[in-house]
């Protein structure tokens, strides 16, 4: 089973600043205005809480787990079997070269789904973002992959080889 661990950097150094800033807020105030600390501590968190939205919904929306034992891959709160994945796409897939960091701003930049007439990727005739989510958070690789039917997938993923060698062997080799 292959688990796509997302990456906790920013969330670590945002809520250390957060709990410093709320130390220091401490020594100074504490403990004749108490209430003053507790109502500042408070409003910073209207800093913090946008800070760590994105990596919150990165792991709702594009957390993957490819499980060969149930012929599932979970992509967010999507459920695809294994059978309705085309293996010539995962394989034609894995034989691009990984694309540089600008490339992958680009495409995740591009890569939108929002419920709004307009930008849903069926109006543009680009591929179904997969995982719920209305694009794809900035930096990440997005991979193209095609189901039996003729669909066409993005999944946005941080590990792209690493993901598309486990749902190769996840799958019987393209005939």
């Amino acid at each position: 089973m292959y688990r796509e661990r997302l990456p906790r950097t920013w969330t670590a150094i945002c809520v250390g600043l957060y709990l410093a800033h709320v130390v220091r807020l401490g020594f100074d105030a504490l403990p004749e205005d108490a209430g003053v600390w507790l109502a500042v501590s408070a409003a910073s968190l209207l800093v913090l809480l946008p800070c760590i939205a994105v990596p919150v919904s990165k792991a709702v929306y594009h957390r993957i787990v490819v499980d060969p034992d149930r012929g599932v891959l979970r992509v967010g709160r999507e459920r695809l079997s294994l059978a309705d994945i085309d293996p010539a796409s995962v394989h034609a897939a894995l034989a691009q070269p990984d694309p540089a960091a600008a490339a992958r701003l680009v495409a995740s930049a591009r890569t939108v789904d929002a419920p709004v007439p307009g930008l849903r990727a069926s109006d543009t005739g680009a591929p179904r973002l997969v995982g719920g989510g209305w694009g794809a958070p900035m930096g990440m690789d997005v991979v193209v992959l095609a189901t039996r039917g003729g669909e066409a997938l993005s999944i946005a993923t941080h590990d792209r080889k690493a993901f598309l060698t486990a749902l190769a062997g996840a799958l019987p080799a393209p005939a």
